[in-house]
């Protein structure tokens, strides 16, 4: 549960979790490329890449001066494990208010 507490965590911030669907979609970035389009500074958007590398959905690998980030999207399966195992709960609980209420039908 640790690892899905990161993930929700690193996701919480809408920035964070623009940066990872940038990277996503686009591919390997470098920071300069991500800080373009990010509305927030340089130092912001390296701070929240701190936060989403912690919870592993990103990587980064330093090329000369640049370091470029790239997103782990298998990362995201604790969040997907989470999701499943609540589906499936609701989907039960609903059944049960379904049973419920077509018994109460006159």
């Amino acid at each position: 549960m640790a690892a899905a507490n990161s993930v929700f965590r690193a996701l919480a911030d809408p920035t964070r979790r623009a940066l990872f669907e940038r990277l996503t979609r686009d591919g390997e970035l470098t920071v300069h490329a991500l800080t373009a389009r990010a509305g927030v500074s340089q130092p912001a958007v390296s701070k929240h890449l701190t936060v989403l590398k912690r919870a592993r959905l990103v990587n980064q690998r330093r090329a000369g001066r640049e370091i470029h980030y790239s997103a782990q999207p298998k990362s995201l399966a604790p969040l997907v494990d989470w999701m499943a195992f609540y589906g499936v709960f609701w989907r039960e609980k609903f059944s049960k208010l379904e049973d419920v209420l077509e018994r109460m039908e006159p």
